[in-house]
């Protein structure tokens, strides 16, 4: 969404506060930190708001926590049943930073945290090695009898062990591209509505950048509704992963 030159400059780390560590340890702040840190504060300042001087009748903010509380609890209580309660708090969390970071991203001039590969991966690979330890310590080497299917022909055993190893490391790629593509092909569609809005003004013939506002309006519509689509469908995957681990189920 910003008036940049190209799609792709939306996207770019930028440094913010230079800092380096005797020269070879750089913790600089970029536009990344600071975005993350004002998901942080809205997480915080809405829980703040939702339960400071909470009524026997909801208020307004109270409502929208207890909501999103009770819909990610009944998320984790259907896919990884009473035993994922323990984890629920964890799940609630990382709901509320995607879909902040998700709504963000979707201000003017703002940057989309989500939109890069590398955070939506570590996130997924930090969960889905957490998820494997947490699964050999609840049930040690009994756990790899998941990568067996019950009633496997015993000649095709080696190549169905593999594809469900295989397939168990792409969770992380899944969880990952999924989240990332999404809201880096929304936003590039959003910033080249916009400069067709631009180049429509500028034009002999400017009252085409209506069709172009139309457009923009009903994609930024459209984006609203999959910054809580993707928000969902991370924490609903992770939840059903920590169902595996916790369960043995397959």
């Amino acid at each position: 969404m910003n008036n940049l030159y190209t799609p792709l400059e939306q996207f770019e780390i930028k440094v913010i506060i230079p800092l380096e560590v005797f020269r070879f340890l750089d913790i600089s702040i970029i536009n990344s930190t600071v975005y993350i840190f004002l998901s942080m504060l809205g997480i915080l300042l809405l829980f703040s708001l939702g339960t400071y001087r909470s009524t026997l009748i909801p208020n307004t903010y109270q409502m929208i926590v207890e909501s999103i509380y009770m819909f990610v609890l009944g998320m984790v209580k259907q896919q990884a049943g009473k035993k994922g309660i323990f984890y629920f708090p964890l799940l609630l969390v990382v709901f509320l930073f995607i879909l902040f970071q998700n709504l963000i991203g979707l201000l003017p001039l703002s940057f989309t945290v989500t939109s890069h590969i590398a955070i939506t991966l570590l996130l997924a690979l930090g969960f889905n090695i957490g998820f494997l330890i947490l699964a050999f310590f609840k049930h040690g080497i009994a756990y790899l009898g998941f990568f067996v299917p019950s009633g496997a022909p015993a000649a095709l055993l080696p190549l169905i062990v593999v594809i469900e190893v295989a397939s168990y490391c792409l969770r992380t790629l899944s969880l990952s591209i999924r989240l990332f593509a999404n809201m880096m092909a929304g936003h590039t569609l959003l910033h080249i509505l916009t400069s067709f809005t631009v180049a429509f003004l500028k034009s002999p013939f400017p009252f085409f950048a209506i069709f172009s506002v139309v457009l923009i309006l009903a994609v930024l519509f459209l984006e609203l509704a999959i910054s809580f689509l993707q928000a969902y469908v991370f924490t609903i995957m992770l939840s059903i992963y920590l169902n595996d681990s916790l369960n043995l189920s397959h």
